[in-house]
């Protein structure tokens, strides 16, 4: 509270000052002007300096310059704005610190925080919300604190909006660019891309848009030398960038329009993403590390891990919508139809997991002879398949008028299969061959100790509106609200002897919710070209429906812990915002402020369910979440752009979650929300210098710092960073001692992922139509620890997840 004190104590001096500073601005020439940006925050066009809440817009050049590949790299751009990266395709995102911990694969019941949206047709999920390629956008926005009114369900901390270019009737264009890179310990890289805008008349047109993207590996596998499958490894190999992969796509828009009122806009999105690894360096594994004895010791170095098999992701995304609006006089209809179809696989080597299990049930049976041993090779594989339907209709008023207004409706439908399979040879008769001490289950596949299959449900209908009352040219009342209801239905398979097994025909359960979104806007413009505006505006999060825990690998302890968890309730968070907007030296410098208090009730806390390699979401009963994040943007002359955006934030629980024996997964009053750096800040320098006739000579600098966080809250509690000696520190993690005795007892690491600074620099020629240019990206190679990746609470293996190294490319673009 005490950081939105001192923002409105400075926000009331800034008012009180404003006068003065507007006396002492000087006149500029209008060529030196900031350019200026239309968003479609409030579902209106309008600059993004009358939008009396904070929005980023960042737009296609400003991408290019900042060397934005990806969704990742892009949030380091934007202040308030974080991705926990768990490789690509599987981005999680947070605003303004607002996270509940890194979603696993295996959760597919979690429900976004952030809303993602392709133009107006919602595309987010949890974990697996499409990696798009950035090409052929007119900007990329970001919509800060909860927007729940307007966008609904999963825009609790904010809204994510890539905004492409539409077809336009009046000109044949045609633009292709293409890059060519090489990373330093890694591979090459690069992509091919074209857009071709085609009116076939005054009422028809055209945009097509394709690419591929070759994503460059820079991890090094270890991986066995024997046979597969076999127990004992004939030594070992280094496979090289094992984490490859290729992204492409297409996007085909047609406008129909038949008249100046009528405007139909079909289109259709595909995009294939594949990956052969995950960018992970491990750092404690097993089945390779360099304290056994009686197996081969492995030293794992700096952009290495060890697998014995074949890992990666595909990723099939499809998006059909149609989008049509009509002009009443008064107002606009607008209906927007939209359906995604995803198919992800996600394959994992998880021998080290299933190991881990082998050798703590059977003991050390790698011999030859065995049936299966610890090294028995055991993918993992996880299939999401997954149908949205959606559908809005909404009317809003024509022009400025002393009220401006919009309504709608919206209703949504989601099909959701889920499942994992971990074959794994021989494994039922290594159980059968030691009197079952797994058990048995019937139902299970063959040598398959975990299978699972489930089925989702979800229906979401709502109601929402929003007015804006213009008491005077200066001050303005923005109220709204949205009423939601939801259901959602789930099936649940589990079978194998890792599993507790449901019946035959699975277990159904179902859970549901309705409740009002409001908000509240008050926003005073003092002077010309600046604003200053109070918020209040509540967002939610749809609840869900836990999975069991995996009670044959538990602990005892675990059991008792974790057990008892069914659902989760909705999430609510109240947004209490505090803002100004404001533009100086005739528009060739914007500074724009925001200090904000985010108060949260039932906060769904993702919690691993320690030995049990299991997940839950568990409501928290309040955290909080305070911060002021500014952007400065400066163009003093017509050679130079600066820029400056930061956030500096505090977010933490103000509650805790207690079981009998004492606190639940890290869930401690005071405990940091996860993956939320408390302080994050990006700036960069371009210049543009005429060079012959119409061509200019261009480069920019980009800096990016990113403050250290969290992947968990597990991750805070005291040695949590240490494997052994349990005895000592209850928070320790076993040591399993596989290929013991081990020359050591204990083994240390840091869980929380350090802070990191990254530096970008892109230079070339360029006219209106063309463009070359050399960038280099990640100039000091700085590995960064993106985020942790752990199995069976650390026992069976603790790794992180990193970025590409340093990184040199050439690109070239062209337009006809």
């Amino acid at each position: 509270m005490r950081t939105l004190v001192r923002a409105a104590f400075a926000a009331g001096v800034l008012a009180a000052t404003l006068p003065f500073i507007a006396v002492a601005q000087q006149p500029a020439e209008a060529g030196f002007q900031l350019k200026e940006v239309i968003v479609t925050a409030t579902k209106r066009a309008e600059n993004i300096q009358d939008v009396p809440f904070s929005v980023s817009a960042t737009s296609q050049n400003q991408i290019l310059n900042s060397g934005a590949a990806d969704i990742v790299d892009l949030a380091r751009n934007v202040a308030g704005f974080t991705v926990a990266d768990l490789g690509p395709g599987q981005s999680q995102m947070a605003i303004r610190g607002i996270s509940s911990g890194q979603v696993i694969r295996d959760q597919p019941g979690v429900k976004e925080q952030v809303g993602v949206y392709l133009d107006e047709s919602p595309i987010s999920v949890a974990l697996f919300t499409p990696d798009l390629e950035l090409f052929d956008l007119a900007r990329f926005e970001v919509l800060r604190g909860p927007q729940g009114t307007l966008f609904g369900a999963g825009s609790e901390a904010g809204t994510v909006r890539y905004i492409t270019h539409q077809p336009d009737l009046g000109k044949l264009e045609v633009l292709t660019d293409a890059a060519l890179e090489g990373v330093t310990h890694g591979d090459e890289g690069g992509y091919f891309r074209s857009m071709l805008n085609l009116p076939f008349s005054d009422t028809i047109a055209v945009r097509i848009v394709g690419y591929w993207h070759h994503l460059p590996g820079f991890i090094d596998a270890i991986t066995p030398l024997g046979p597969e499958g076999a127990d004992q490894p004939g030594g070992f190999k280094v496979d090289k960038a094992v984490n490859s992969g290729d992204r492409g796509g297409g996007r085909l828009t047609v406008l129909i329009k038949p008249n100046d009122a009528l405007s139909i806009t079909p289109r259709v999105v595909f995009q294939k993403l594949e990956t052969n690894g995950f960018p992970r360096v491990d750092i404690y594994n097993i089945l390779a590390n360099p304290y056994t004895t009686t197996q081969p010791a492995v030293n794992i170095g700096s952009l290495q891990q060890y697998r014995q098999q074949q890992e990666g992701l595909t990723d099939d995304f499809t998006l059909a919508d149609l989008k049509v609006t009509y002009d009443l006089g008064a107002a606009t209809l607008t209906s927007v139809t939209s359906f995604t179809h995803r198919d992800v696989l996600v394959l994992r080597d998880a021998t080290q997991l299933s190991g881990s299990v082998t050798f703590d049930v059977f003991g050390d049976v790698s011999t030859p002879t065995s049936p299966a041993g610890v090294r028995t090779n055991s993918p993992l594989y996880d299939r999401t398949h997954l149908n949205v339907t959606s559908e809005e209709i909404r009317v809003a008023s024509n022009g400025k008028r002393a009220i401006d207004w919009l309504v709608g409706g919206f209703f949504q439908h989601i099909g959701r299969r889920y499942g994992q399979s971990l074959p794994t040879p021989g494994y039922d008769a290594l159980n059968a061959s030691f009197g079952y001490p797994l058990g048995t289950d019937p139902l299970a596949p063959p040598d398959m100790p975990f299978w699972s299959d489930l089925s989702y449900r979800l229906r979401q209908y709502a109601l929402f509106g929003e007015g804006t009352w213009h008491a005077t040219d200066q001050l303005s009342l923005t109220a709204g609200v949205r009423y939601y209801h939801y259901n959602e239905d789930r099936v649940l398979n589990f079978h194998g002897v890792f599993a507790s097994p449901t019946p035959a025909g699975g277990i159904p359960g179902s859970v549901s919710s309705s409740g009002a979104s409001p908000r509240l806007i008050l926003s005073y413009k003092p002077i010309r070209d600046v604003q200053v505006y109070a918020q209040a505006s509540r967002g939610f999060r749809l609840g869900g429906i836990n999975d069991p825990i995996n009670l044959p690998l538990c602990s005892p302890t675990d059991k008792v812990i974790f057990g008892g968890y069914g659902t989760w309730k909705d999430e609510k968070l109240w947004d209490y915002e505090l803002g100004m907007k404001s533009q100086w030296m005739d528009r060739r410098l914007t500074l724009n402020v925001a200090a904000f208090y985010e108060d949260i009730t039932n906060l769904q806390a993702t919690a691993t369910a320690g030995t049990c390699s299991s997940r839950l979401v568990i409501n928290v009963p309040t955290a909080r979440s305070e911060g002021v994040e500014a952007e400065l943007f400066f163009r003093p002359n017509e050679i130079w752009d600066f820029g400056l955006s930061a956030t500096a934030l505090d977010a933490k629980l103000t509650s805790s979650v207690v079981s009998s024996l004492g606190v639940v997964g890290g869930l401690q009053d005071g405990n940091r929300l996860p993956t939320a750096p408390k302080f994050q800040a990006v700036a960069y320098a371009g210049f543009t210098i005429p060079f012959r006739g119409e061509t200019e000579l261009f480069g920019n600098l980009t800096l990016q710092y990113v403050g250290s966080s969290f992947s968990q809250f597990e991750n805070e509690e005291p040695g949590w960073g240490q494997i052994g000696n349990t005895t000592a520190d209850p928070n320790a993690a076993r040591l399993i001692a596989y290929g013991g005795p081990l020359t050591v007892s204990q083994i240390n690491f840091n869980p929380e992922l350090p802070s990191y600074t990254l530096a970008n620099l892109r230079f070339g020629l360029k006219s209106d139509r063309w463009q070359a240019a050399f960038y280099v990206n990640n100039i000091a190679d700085k590995s960064a620890v993106l985020a942790l990746d752990y199995e069976r609470g650390r026992s069976a293996r603790i790794a992180y997840l990193t970025n590409q190294p340093r990184t040199f490319g050439i690109y070239g673009s062209h337009s006809f």
